[in-house]
């Protein structure tokens, strides 16, 4: 069963261009992983430091996998101080 995930990214006042740049680099890598059938990044309109990821997957243990990836790993590394929240949401289509 394909699954959805809606994950926001709150960047801290002032990190914002540093979390947009973090982000931009798990595009690409990310869409060429197994099972990774669409990955898009958002920004708000009203607010340049929220950031929402729409993604699909075939499979949550796919997902799973990108979750332990070490491209994910360094976005952590890179990126640590510099988010205030983070909220992932695992969905089913109706």
């Amino acid at each position: 069963m394909t699954l959805t995930i809606v994950a926001n990214i709150h960047a801290a006042k002032g990190k914002e261009d540093l979390v947009k740049a973090e982000l931009e680099k798990l595009i690409d890598i990310t869409r060429a992983e197994a099972g990774c059938l669409q990955y898009d990044l958002h920004v708000d309109n009203e607010n340049p430091g929220h950031f929402m990821f729409y993604e699909n997957w075939e499979n949550r243990e796919l997902w799973q996998d990108h979750m332990n990836a070490p491209h994910l790993a360094a976005y952590m590394v890179a990126t640590e101080g510099a988010v205030d929240e983070f909220t992932v949401n695992e969905m089913s289509r109706i």
